[in-house]
């Protein structure tokens, strides 16, 4: 007799459960409805108090069993969901990702270098700009070595207060100078969005850092802007939340838009961070914008950056980033994880296969 009830009551369950499938839907039609007035009258589509007068009544009416607290949960949700036929605008299919756009993007850097076209580029220099004749030395050898992207930071953001900060504007000065007198590209980070135009002015492709991958005021002024941008995953960043912040800059009409795989916080000690090899080949499965791997950072070692660097051209990167220095030893910032230009010419020599 039990068995008899419980299935009665399953079936009753199961019944209901359609009966608010299909009025949740009717609700969501009407909603639907009333966006499209209110997009033609000019008229904001989220009504706070329309909303809270609502859910007044709906408290009032409640008879339970369940209590207030939850009745509010649940329709707190249902307005939620429902925001996104009031907003006829808003993007259920991300502009970086694969549904968006099948074709991968390719990055044009200057006239005559592309990221994201199949053929893996190098981005190599200092941590830190320190003078120029530093900058110049670095330059002519990387040159020489067949880089076309120089990086170097002007301005540094540190865990210290007390360490290092960088040139600021007269890094910027000696970026662009090296770059004119040796032919190359420049990648240099920028911190703030007061700084966005100057730091466009010296380089060719702008780097949103790691601590600055939340910053969505200044992911949204270079997204205004036209010069390529580096985005680098934050130490504690999902995927998702990585391709969110590259979408702040694309929504702004910026497409030029690079990862960058920097390595993630864990409990390893033995490595300044953690490479997830993995978001490589995720991210070609979810976005078609391009990818490239910080060798320097994501590991902090120098003595395993051709084998990490190896694994991450097999997995799809687009790229490698890697700091170098005339002298490490000296390096006012990161020398343990630079490699010197002999290094680096061993290194190169060990990507050939790939490049």
């Amino acid at each position: 007799m039990k068995e008899e009830e419980l299935s009665i009551l399953r079936k009753s369950i199961d019944e209901t459960n359609f009966e608010l499938l299909e009025l949740l839907n009717r609700r969501a039609g009407l909603v639907e409805k009333v966006g499209k007035i209110k997009q033609e009258k000019g008229i904001e589509t989220f009504d706070p108090a329309r909303e809270s007068e609502m859910l007044n009544r709906l408290l009032a009416e409640n008879k339970g069993p369940f209590p207030n607290s939850i009745i509010k949960k649940l329709f707190k949700e249902i307005f939620s969901a429902s925001l996104y036929f009031m907003d006829l605008e808003r993007r259920e299919v991300l502009l970086v990702s694969r549904k968006h756009q099948k074709e991968d993007t390719v990055v044009t850097i200057g006239s005559d270098l592309e990221i994201g076209s199949g053929k893996p580029v190098i981005m190599a220099g200092p941590c830190s700009v320190e003078s120029f004749e530093q900058m110049d030395h670095i330059a002519g050898s990387l040159k020489k070595l067949g880089v076309k992207i120089i990086r170097g930071g002007a301005f540094k953001p540190r865990t210290s207060p007390y360490s290092f900060q960088g040139l600021r504007g007269k890094g910027l000065e000696i970026l662009k100078e090296v770059a004119r007198i040796h032919n190359l590209h420049v990648v240099t980070e920028v911190l703030d969005p007061r700084d966005v135009e100057a730091v466009t002015d010296a380089a060719d492709i702008l780097q949103i850092g790691a601590r600055n991958m939340y910053n969505y005021e200044l992911l949204k002024e270079v997204g205004r802007g036209k010069k390529p941008v580096l985005l680098k995953r934050s130490f504690a960043a999902t995927l998702e939340e990585f391709l969110l912040s590259a979408e702040y800059i694309v929504a702004q009409g910026n497409s030029s838009v690079i990862l960058c795989e920097r390595g993630i916080r864990t409990i390893e000690k033995w490595t300044r961070n953690t490479l997830d090899i993995s978001a490589i080949p995720v991210i070609d499965c979810e976005s078609h914008l391009p990818i490239i791997v910080d060798i320097s950072h994501s590991t902090g070692r120098k003595d395993i950056a051709l084998p990490v660097a190896k694994a991450s051209l097999a997995a799809g990167a687009d790229g490698i980033m890697v700091e170098v220095h005339y002298n490490p030893d000296v390096a006012l910032s990161d020398n343990a994880q630079q490699l010197n230009i002999e290094q680096c010419a061993d290194f190169l020599k060990g990507l050939e296969q790939y490049l």
